[in-house]
């Protein structure tokens, strides 16, 4: 090959490689519940994934039903969510892999200082929700099939009871929403905490049951099966999977919150 070809073949490929390498990445639909999202986490972690990695996040907020609901029907790339039964039932399925502990906080009881039903100190989730049916005070569900109302579900379920009656309102909304619902009605709810310190300013409601083993709340990340959705972004997916399992988003989590709420909202679990 002549001197004058070589040169032409090379400045070819490097134009190729240069068109290559300038081309926006895909972005990365993320489904995740709605406490990532009132929290504010996600405002500090979506522009940081961005900024290390390249590839844009697009962020869909809903309760975790609903968020792996659309991972099942390959409508997103990356799962982030809180219901461990549900979402082993999508790596049993196949719809979704590489399913990786992120983080933890815990869910509570919340209610008026005046504690109609008398739950306060109570250590028992499902004794609380019980003593609150049988004294009708108002509780507010999400009714949303989120990660949370899932949770308020098995505790109901422990005390074999199904919660009806004008007594029980059931918002079908996202916790924040839900919260602001409980205020006016001065009503109980379980919120997961991190939701609750986020929005505290704003409500009078005050955490009345917390510590019970069984209200723990861990976090995990996954991605939908590129095996079963080809069109899936499935790179984009396993950078951010990697992303959240660095020690440099490990550390944030340990202290985000701490600031305004003098606690942190989560803490970390990835090894």
């Amino acid at each position: 090959m002549k001197r004058t070809q070589l040169f032409a073949l090379t400045i070819v490929l490097a134009l190729v490689l240069f068109t290559t390498a300038c081309q926006p990445k895909a972005p990365v639909i993320l489904a995740t519940t709605t406490s990532t999202a009132d929290t504010g986490l996600l405002d500090v972690l979506v522009p940081l994934f961005q900024q290390r990695t390249g590839y844009e996040a697009k962020t869909i907020a809903v309760g975790t039903g609903k968020a792996l609901a659309m991972g099942e029907r390959g409508e997103a790339d990356v799962l982030f969510v809180h219901s461990p039964a549900a979402e082993i039932k999508l790596i049993e399925n196949g719809s979704a892999i590489n399913r990786q502990y992120v983080m933890y906080n815990d869910f509570v009881i919340v209610g008026p200082a005046t504690d109609p039903a008398s739950v306060r100190g109570m250590v028992g989730g499902h004794e609380a929700l019980l003593a609150i049916k049988q004294s009708q005070a108002t509780f507010v569900s999400r009714g949303d099939d989120s990660g949370t109302h899932k949770k308020e579900q098995e505790l109901w379920k422990a005390v074999a009871t199904s919660p009806s009656g004008a007594w029980y309102v059931e918002a079908g909304a996202g916790m924040a929403a839900t919260l602001a619902i409980a205020e006016d009605k001065q009503g109980y709810v379980l919120t997961d905490r991190g939701t609750f310190l986020a929005h505290q300013h704003n409500l009078t409601l005050v955490i009345l049951v917390e510590g019970d083993p069984a209200l723990k709340n861990p976090y995990h990340v996954m991605q939908v099966n590129p095996a079963r959705f080809a069109h899936v972004n499935a790179r984009g997916a396993e950078r951010f999977v990697e992303f959240m399992l660095s020690r440099e988003v490990q550390n944030i989590i340990s202290t985000f919150g701490v600031d305004k709420f003098g606690q942190p909202l989560f803490f970390p679990a990835a090894r």
